[in-house]
């Protein structure tokens, strides 16, 4: 009772949110209809075209960070250490930055582009819910959203437009059905712009035996596979978009930080992840 009655005198916090994000919405409709005239090559261009964009972004801080490790290495255990382990640092967050606000910038021909890959593939087409869903997401909000408002397609849009970062994306699910399912239903809109899509589900202590790229053109022996090719766990985390579990996620950290050899290690630079279920996931589940 008492919050209608604060609701009703300062407005609802979260439409206020909302509201910030319909200027882009109507910009990603305005562009709907030059979308709908290009090719699907075309479109893969688009994409190649965005990730160039965002590697232009960063180019001279990358050979900066190249130069600061390079230094860090050259004073490890000197007093050194501590100060040149502050400018690497320094330089990563720099090229963050940089890399969100490019994204930003294209947000609006990204969404366009992924709203256009689903109807050619799925044939379901993102409503204005669905690409505020998406802005929601890609700011690092949580989105709640009911049973049958297309969760699975929402994140299409954040994750597409992260991974071209080439940082490689997550989405975190409850359970290996979910991963997969998802995968398999998504897995075409990735797969016309030019992006690679992976799955890794629990395999009784062998990862390489539970992981999957979506590939259209794989002859699986086995329904419940369709369009998932067997890859190693190496592979599976080197792809654009990353399906998976909790545990699975959680499980190669723990083996990346037991492992004696760099090149036993799984994961890479940890970037950006979408947390489906997250109230389970990281309350109930914790």
């Amino acid at each position: 009772m008492l919050k209608k009655i604060y609701y009703a005198i300062t407005g609802d916090p979260n439409e206020k949110v909302i509201k910030g994000y319909r200027p882009l919405v109507e910009e990603i409709n305005d562009l709907e209809e030059e979308f709908a005239a290009k090719s699907n090559d075309e479109l893969r261009a688009m994409t190649a075209a965005f990730k160039a964009q965002v590697q232009e972004s960063t180019a001279e801080l990358r050979e900066e960070l190249a130069a600061a490790e390079e230094e860090y290495i050259a004073v490890l255990g000197t007093d050194e250490q501590r100060f040149a382990r502050v400018e690497v640092d320094r330089i990563k967050k720099e090229m963050l930055k940089v890399e969100g606000q490019v994204l930003d910038e294209i947000l609006p021909e990204a969404f366009a582009a992924v709203r256009e890959a689903s109807k050619r593939t799925t044939g379901l087409r993102h409503y204005d819910v669905q690409l505020i869903g998406g802005m929601v997401l890609h700011s690092g909000r949580i989105a709640e959203m009911k049973t049958g408002e297309g969760k699975t397609l929402v994140a299409t849009l954040p994750l597409y437009l992260n991974a071209l970062a080439g940082r490689g994306v997550h989405l975190v699910t409850p359970n290996d059905y979910l991963s997969k399912v998802g995968l398999q239903l998504m897995g075409p809109v990735y797969h016309l712009l030019g992006l690679s899509a992976a799955v890794i589900q629990n395999s009784a202590g062998s990862p390489d035996k539970g992981s999957f790229v979506y590939d259209p053109d794989f002859p699986a022996a086995d329904d419940r596979f369709l369009a998932l090719r067997p890859i190693s766990r190496a592979e599976a985390y080197r792809a654009d978009i990353l399906y998976g579990t909790n545990n699975e996620f959680g499980f190669d950290y723990l083996r990346d930080n037991m492992a004696f050899r760099l090149e036993d290690k799984l994961q890479g630079e940890l970037s950006f992840a979408i947390v489906d279920e997250v109230d389970s996931i990281l309350i109930d589940e914790a």
